[in-house]
Parts: C-alpha cells; structure tokens; sequence
C-alpha cells in the first residue's frame, strides 16, 4: 500500500504523497542499492516510471488552470 495512506507527520507541499512514494521507490531500487548509482542516473535508465509519471501529472494539474473547471481530459 502506497506510504500515503498510512499514519505520518503532515506534509503541506502540494502532491507530498506521491513525492514521497517516488522517492522512496528511487532509493530503494537495486539500481541504487546494489549497483551504486545516482537516483538520477536510475531515472534515466527508466525505473519507477509509472510513479515518475503520476508525479508529473500531479504537479502539471497545479498549473493547467483549465484542468480545473474542465477536469481531466480523456485520453
């Protein structure tokens, strides 16, 4: 289950949860634990793509205004 649901200090930056899974998946990841790479270098290779992808929705959603009346448009 995704951190975000579970019991923890309040965060008040906007998509906190989903930073929070994206960034542990990060850190977590044999490319970074085993092989000794940068989180950076693990992003480019392609892991933990789906979360990288819900957080940029997420942070894309706060500057669409039309996202905001219209909400999300069907793809």
């Amino acid at each position: 289950m995704p951190k975000y649901y579970e019991d923890k200090e309040e965060d008040g930056r906007a998509c906190a949860g989903i930073r929070e899974d994206f960034k542990a998946c990060l850190l977590q990841h044999d490319c970074v634990v085993k092989e000794g790479k940068m989180p950076s270098e693990c992003l480019k290779e392609g892991h933990c793509k789906a979360l990288q992808t819900s957080f940029f929705e997420c942070k894309r959603s706060m500057l669409d205004t039309r996202s905001r009346f219209r909400g999300k448009k069907g793809y």
